[in-house]
């Protein structure tokens, strides 16, 4: 009878030591849940926040989008790039510009039509007392007026296109010169002219045509 109570308690004594280690071990692995749970909600938090912090706006993600399947663009942003390009390459120059243009080409072509006319003119000068020279009826006469207005014209011509020269040298862009019997008359291409440019231009063309100041007539163009 001792020795079965003796056995009912060890019994329960073992029980009771079951029982409490089971407690136990509810208690660590509730609090075990509760720090795992905490900790989740961390690391969410902390993800959210970093996530928030690099999430692309619409346009931007649509564009990676469409580059990472190989697509175009978007309209909206190709029509940037197109008008940045047109606004960049396609500048049309002002009504001014074009104006300062078009008079300068008309300049230029009135000094070199006017150069290759007055050449052209005694080229034909030229070829007529030639002509005269070489005609067999000629007198003595005419052979030597005709030898002489040839002579006139080369001299003339080399005068006209060394004082040409020498003007332009002096930092005008171009001249034209015409030799006339008793005036000369040269046109300057220049907006205006100073009185000192004007002195220039009659010192050379005295010294090298052999005419007076009076009968030179200076203007610009």
């Amino acid at each position: 009878m001792k020795v079965l109570k003796r056995n009912q308690l060890i019994v329960l004594v073992v029980s009771l030591m079951l029982i409490t280690a089971g407690y136990l071990n509810f208690v660590s692995n509730q609090e075990n849940v509760q720090t795992s749970l905490i900790a989740d909600r961390d690391n969410e938090t902390i993800g959210d926040a970093q996530l928030v912090s690099t999430i692309p706006n619409d346009d931007e993600s649509n564009m990676i989008e469409n580059l990472i399947n190989g697509e175009a663009p978007s309209n909206s942003v190709e029509n940037n790039i197109n008008e940045d390009n047109t606004n960049e390459n396609n500048e049309t120059p002002t009504s001014s510009v074009v104006d300062k243009q078009d008079n300068k080409d008309d300049e230029d072509f009135y000094f070199t039509t006017s150069k290759l006319e007055r050449n052209t003119m005694y080229s034909e000068l030229l070829e007529t007392y030639q002509d005269m020279y070489n005609n067999p009826n000629a007198t003595s006469e005419q052979k030597k007026e005709a030898i002489q207005k040839i002579n006139d014209i080369n001299n003339t011509k080399n005068a006209i296109m060394i004082s040409e020269n020498l003007i332009t040298a002096k930092g005008f862009e171009d001249a034209v010169i015409f030799v006339n019997e008793g005036s000369v008359s040269v046109i300057i291409k220049a907006e205006e002219l100073k009185s000192e440019q004007v002195a220039q231009i009659q010192n050379i063309l005295s010294r090298e045509l052999n005419v007076s100041a009076e009968t030179i007539h200076i203007s610009n163009k």
